[in-house]
């Protein structure tokens, strides 16, 4: 008897995820139609097909992220994907890393050796 083993071509994502694309997805849609720009023309300024334009309006995560990047440029907000990931926004890596610091810092003479 064999047993046949499927795997999945990509992980499961989490719902925040699936959300956040979503919205991402939604929200690039209604600056678009702001705009008054066709999905082609969409497409055809992002390099892509008409097809792949699609799914980045439904925020499909196999849609890589320089695609979505190359429509936020379209669309003139290429700056706020340069925040996504800003350190100064980090306030869990912001408290762990100060959770972290050290409690006392000891001072430490010189001998006459070691200043030569």
């Amino acid at each position: 008897m064999d047993i046949e083993v499927f795997m999945r071509t990509t992980p499961p994502l989490p719902l925040p995820v699936k959300r956040a694309l979503a919205k991402l997805g939604e929200d690039i849609r209604t600056a678009r139609l702001r705009r008054r720009i066709p999905m082609t023309l969409m497409a055809e300024r992002a390099f892509i097909t008409r097809t792949t334009f699609g799914k980045v309006e439904k925020g499909d995560p196999g849609v890589s992220l320089g695609i979505y990047a190359t429509v936020l440029f379209i669309l003139g907000m290429t700056s706020r994907l340069g925040e996504l990931a800003d350190v100064r926004s980090d306030t869990l890596g912001l408290q762990l890393e100060e959770e972290n610091l050290p409690k006392r810092i000891r001072y430490r003479a010189h001998t006459s050796q070691e200043v030569k």
